[in-house]
């Protein structure tokens, strides 16, 4: 069995999660932990491992040559690490979003087919068995679609310092929305045409061109529609932070989180994924317009948390190398959720809609 060594770049809630999995998985040797602070020691302590630290990215890069290197830093540096793990012949994996533009996301992609190395983005919810199933029934509801999703996070805190950092660069829609954005493409299998989004800066704390709220719509050339928001900071809600709902002609899907909405949760990286039921919804109606089959839940036993997740995502990444995985659908489509969301980024600020 070929051990990938492998260099974990961003110490803190991803990083830490996807550097546990290199760590307790087979298959993977850490051969170095990468960040500017103290979290790459705390990281070692909470691993109970002794593994290199590195301040400086480039230097890690020299000294150890690993196999493949994980990113899993701020967005500003994403572009200029993969690249350059490219070059030093390393496969990637990377947090999302691929980059801060499209025409940065482009020239990373090029860059791993140049180099024929493996480029993985980290859209978590593709290996999530229930949101897997969440998608595939969508598509037996008809067209047009109508998606309903959001993620509002009261954060405090040390989260509340992850969201102030990630806003120095980019807006929630964008951070969080790729996600959505890819899960309603995957719903809905046609092409987006425009976007409109609304947005609002509740705070001082972040860069005056920034926002901390927005809200998006996707206009889709088969009819299709769907809206998805994102809040970030101490003032925002805890109601209904949890919507991830599709309906269409033939009924209704929605994904009940009963745990995961308790009060309090908004802001917890394990409860962005929970889904613990499905609720299908049919609209057949008899004479009398009542229904003519009642609603089913449908409770999947697998249900991973969010470490099981990251779990996945990284035996999948090994796979991808050992194997020779085509991942050039996906690599695509990473372009594609990013050059929607910043669209809407772009609706936000100037006030106008979009067309793709």
């Amino acid at each position: 069995m070929k051990l990938i060594r492998i260099l974990v770049v961003g110490c803190g809630n991803m990083g830490a999660s996807h550097a546990r999995a290199y760590h307790e998985l087979e298959g993977f040797e850490i051969v170095g932990l990468v960040a500017r602070g103290a979290s790459k020691k705390k990281l070692n302590q909470d691993l109970g491992a002794d593994y290199a630290l590195f301040d400086a990215y480039e230097e890690a890069l020299a000294q150890t040559s690993p196999d493949a290197v994980c990113i899993a830093t701020y967005p500003d540096t994403h572009k200029d690490y993969a690249i350059k793990a490219f070059e030093a012949g390393a496969h990637v994996f990377i947090e999302k979003p691929l980059a801060e533009d499209v025409a940065g996301a482009r020239e990373v992609v090029d860059a791993a087919v140049k180099h024929n190395k493996k480029l993985v983005v980290g859209y978590i919810l593709r290996y999530h068995p229930s949101w897997i199933k969440f998608i595939q029934l969508s598509r037996s509801l008809g067209k047009p679609l109508v998606m309903r999703m959001n993620l509002n996070q009261q954060s405090h805190g040390y989260m509340w310092d992850v969201h102030r950092n990630l806003m120095s660069s980019l807006s929630p829609i964008v951070d969080c929305g790729v996600h959505y954005i890819d899960v309603m493409c995957q719903m809905v299998g046609a092409k987006p045409v425009r976007v409109s989004a609304i947005g609002a800066r509740l705070t001082e704390d972040i860069p005056s061109w920034n926002y901390n709220y927005g809200q998006l719509q996707l206009h889709f050339e088969d009819g299709s529609v769907g809206w998805y928001e994102a809040g970030w900071g101490p003032m925002v809600s805890q109601n209904a932070f949890f919507v991830k709902d599709v309906f269409g002609p033939k009924g209704a899907v929605s994904i009940v989180a009963d745990k995961a909405s308790d009060e309090g949760k908004s802001d917890s990286v394990a409860a962005h994924t929970q889904t613990e039921s499905l609720r299908v919804h049919y609209a057949e109606v008899d004479g009398n317009n009542e229904f003519v089959r009642e609603d089913e839940w449908i409770n999947l036993s697998d249900e991973p948390d969010h470490q099981e997740l990251c779990n996945r995502e990284q035996r999948f990444f090994r796979q991808a190398i050992l194997e020779n995985v085509d991942l050039s659908s996906s690599m695509e489509d990473a372009i594609n959720s990013l050059h929607i969301a910043l669209a809407c980024d772009e609706a936000v600020k100037t006030k106008q809609t979009v067309v793709l």
